[in-house]
């Protein structure tokens, strides 16, 4: 900070500062960006893509969708189905973040002890998300260890089916996977809230439920919010999870882009990734409505 200042004090506009960010940003994000859009109109054929504007890898994504009504076709399906796991992820993920941010940032006084107690929230992450998924198939597998220990104590009578490659797994997988994601910005809302609004709160005679919701919760909405677009945007976009802990059963709209690219139908893809890219921005559109990030940070 004292180095722009000075900078700005010897005369050098905002703008040239930023420039090399803005350069980084524009060769490694927004140009590859620009591609793939461009690429989502051309056609194609089984053998290569064409450079002619069309729409044909927009309208075959959603062909028949009216025909079938009040039925979903089938991409529409994929995306509600994706949505509804952004959903529970993220209803998970964000209670369990929120706890444990809570617990340590106002639980725990001593401040090494906190940052220990972070520290150790970052364990999974010094391994592959692959391995902490595969890591499951051991305990909820039909001869795992879960299923051997409710058929020996007898509350059950036969392995659980469900408790591997279904619509629970994946959802545990990614609950395991991200809540991390919600974990961090949550907490570092919260170690910002000044103690003494807390101190007044509680001389004001606020029960701790009052005090939760009237004072830590307003105040930690940009950690919320920031959370809540790792996860989502995350989630969204994954398709490895679905893949593994769903078996291969599970469809989600990542899924469809690994296919297409797979099947070396580029267009489609990249027609794939502007949708899934649009109904992301939407729902994150939808977040900063409710909390202005930018401002409040």
């Amino acid at each position: 900070m004292p180095k722009t200042r000075a900078l700005e004090s010897q005369g050098v506009p905002g703008w040239i500062q930023a420039m090399p960010f803005g350069l980084v940003f524009g060769a490694f994000f927004v140009l590859p960006l620009v591609f793939v859009v461009i690429v989502s109109f051309w056609d194609y054929n089984d053998y290569e893509m064409l450079p002619a504007f069309t729409t044909r890898s927009y309208t075959e994504s959603f062909e028949g969708c009216l025909a079938q009504l009040p039925d979903l076709c089938t991409m529409l399906a994929t995306y509600l189905s994706t949505a509804k796991f952004c959903l529970i992820v993220w209803a998970l993920t964000l209670a369990i973040g929120f706890t444990v941010a809570y617990f340590l940032a106002f639980y725990v006084r001593s401040t090494t002890t906190q940052m220990v107690l972070f520290l150790v929230c970052t364990i999974p992450f010094w391994t592959s998300n692959v391995i902490r998924m595969i890591s499951w198939i051991p305990l909820l597998g039909r001869n795992g260890l879960v299923n051997q220990l409710l058929m020996s104590t007898h509350l059950v009578h036969a392995p659980v089916e469900w408790l591997l490659y279904s619509q629970f797994s994946v959802a545990l997988a990614f609950v395991h996977l991200f809540t991390f994601f919600m974990v961090a910005p949550i907490f570092n809302s919260m170690m910002r809230i000044d103690r003494r609004l807390i101190e007044a709160a509680y001389d004001s005679g606020a029960s701790a439920w009052q005090m939760l919701t009237n004072v830590i919760i307003p105040l930690s909405k940009p950690g919320i919010a920031i959370g809540s677009i790792f996860v989502v945007t995350i989630v969204m976009g994954d398709y490895i999870t679905f893949s593994v802990m769903g078996g291969g059963q599970i469809a989600s709209a990542g899924k469809i882009i690994a296919t297409r690219l797979n099947a070396l139908q580029f267009p489609p893809a990249a027609a794939s990734a502007v949708i899934l890219l649009c109904a992301t921005m939407v729902i994150i559109g939808v977040l900063n409505r409710i909390v202005d990030i930018r401002k409040e940070l």
